[in-house]
């Protein structure tokens, strides 16, 4: 099939671009660049101009395909409400396009939108926290499933490899900059993770599947506790480990101090029975001790 890819270039796009080409799909690449259209040749894929901001681009781009996976989304969290907004009219926008075909919608979102109950771990039919402004993207997609838009949604927890690891690549610079590596409390609050070659590969077979108002969680370990992340930076770093208080968390922080300090574990049982998907990447803490600290 020739699939539109948004994000093509980024850190998961580019190993989804990969994972289709070799299960036989056409792609083509969202980019704003001509280093991202080098990137997308390479890597065996067509290139497509343009922006989630640029929402011509994006409805050219859906109009153009068999069928649509959403990755692009930007993570500057100092403008994070207005990401959110431009994510929810790019949503829009696509689905708008695709309504009446069954063409496969497949939409990012994250883990941390579904609140966890009584310590255990959010799941795939968890209620949304309306706290977070991302959970706007996910309204649209139920509106567009009810408007006969095939839409499936696959939510990430940390993504990563030896380069990046999605919020704790946030925390490293902290850590680095402050010369210790903290964790909040007793560091027992956990983040779930996943090896982004098996999170690529989950979300070709969301989009083959195309089960229309599917959620799918990209989750291989459920949780991995911020203290041993902590000392898993300083480790790399060498530098101290310490706990610093549930009130110092946004000043040593900032903006991640309500993650940094909050219990994000999730499953992904549904998800792997649904799409007979099993993780076989390595896990968060390897990748961590397997990272270069000098270029990272």
């Amino acid at each position: 099939m020739r699939i539109f890819v948004t994000g093509a270039t980024g850190f998961i796009g580019s190993a989804l671009v990969l994972e289709l080409v070799q299960a036989g799909h056409q792609v083509l690449g969202l980019t704003r660049s001509e280093v991202g259209a080098e990137a997308l040749r390479a890597a065996g894929a067509e290139v497509k101009y343009g922006n989630i901001e640029d929402l011509d681009s994006l409805r050219d781009g859906a109009a153009r395909s068999e069928g649509v996976v959403h990755l692009a989304f930007n993570h500057d969290f100092s403008q994070l409400q207005k990401n959110c907004e431009d994510d929810r009219n790019a949503i829009q926008a696509i689905g708008e396009v695709l309504l009446g075909s069954n063409r496969p919608f497949v939409i990012t979102s994250a883990t941390g939108l579904v609140d966890n109950v009584d310590g255990k771990p959010s799941t795939e039919d968890g209620t949304i926290a309306s706290w977070n402004p991302r959970a706007a993207s996910e309204a649209v997609v139920k509106e567009l499933t009810t408007r006969g838009v095939n839409t499936s949604v696959v939510r990430l927890p940390q993504v990563h490899d030896t380069r990046k690891q999605g919020l704790v690549s946030y925390i490293l610079p902290v850590a680095r900059e402050k010369h210790l590596s903290a964790y909040i409390g007793d560091g027992s609050n956990r983040w779930p993770a996943a090896h982004v070659s098996d999170v690529a590969r989950l979300y070709r077979l969301a989009f083959e599947k195309a089960e229309p108002g599917a959620i799918y969680h990209a989750v291989d370990e459920e949780g991995v506790s911020m203290k041993v992340i902590a000392e898993a930076l300083g480790r790399g770093l060498k530098v101290p480990v310490v706990s610093i208080k549930p009130e110092e968390g946004e000043a040593h922080f900032g903006w991640l101090a309500h993650f940094a300090g909050h219990d994000l574990s999730s499953s992904s049982a549904l998800t792997q029975q649904k799409l007979n998907w099993k993780p076989t990447g390595p896990g968060l803490i390897a990748d961590l001790d397997g990272m270069d600290y000098t270029q990272a």
